[in-house]
């Protein structure tokens, strides 16, 4: 089982995926966080590393590069090299989905907007979470942050680049998924989210949620 967590800087990403990996091994079900391609070993991930990622949003050249040679060049390899260890839950933080927005909303760049004709060949997840939060909300984070790039701030402080990239994550991205949920991090706790993730994941009972939350499947 595959569970995709995304969403824009500061939205929660890395706090959720370390309580649903907490959550499911209190429960005992394995699972791992994983970055990067899904394939265990992807040819062209080692140069892509080499790119400045922090300026996706700002080139074509670096979307076009993770969308063609990383991700959708993954899609093909993760179907006969998985990740592993084989059997665990992989909770990847961070996908095509987020390069495909960035693209959409720093460009449109022509390799993002030909990846939503293409978004098959992508590897799919079984519950993708997209993360939101208000700009308010976002600041108020990063400035607890001691490692902030130039991509976290634009992210925070452009609100119509914020405003472009969920819209493009939520409408335009999303379908290509089994299942897809959609929280606002500010109204609920990671454990609330964890909690409804894993019920739509595996069928365990969840607790009430509190707050506002929109879900559905795609």
């Amino acid at each position: 089982m595959r569970i995709l967590v995304d969403g824009l800087d500061m939205s929660g990403k890395t706090t959720l995926v370390a309580a649903l990996i907490k959550t499911l091994e209190a429960r005992g079900v394995p699972a791992v966080r994983h970055r990067g391609m899904l394939a265990e070993h992807h040819p062209v991930e080692p140069l892509l590393k080499r790119l400045p990622l922090v300026r996706q949003a700002e080139s074509s050249a670096i979307t076009a590069a993770f969308l063609v040679g990383g991700y959708a060049l993954d899609g093909l390899l993760a179907r006969l090299d998985p990740p592993l260890p084989a059997g665990a839950v992989i909770i990847q933080d961070g996908y095509a989905d987020r390069t495909i927005a960035f693209g959409l909303a720093g460009g449109p760049y022509l390799a993002a907007v030909l990846s939503l004709w293409a978004r098959r060949v992508f590897a799919t997840f079984d519950v993708a979470v997209y993360l939101h939060a208000s700009p308010q909300v976002r600041r108020e984070r990063m400035e607890t942050r001691a490692d902030v790039d130039a991509a976290d701030r634009r992210s925070v402080e452009d609100e119509r680049f914020a405003a472009r990239f969920n819209a493009s994550l939520l409408h335009l991205v999303a379908h290509r998924h089994r299942s897809l949920l959609v929280f606002d991090t500010a109204e609920h706790t990671p454990e609330e989210i964890a909690d409804q993730v894993l019920a739509a994941a595996t069928g365990m009972p969840a607790l009430p949620a509190t707050g506002h939350a929109y879900g559905r499947t795609a």
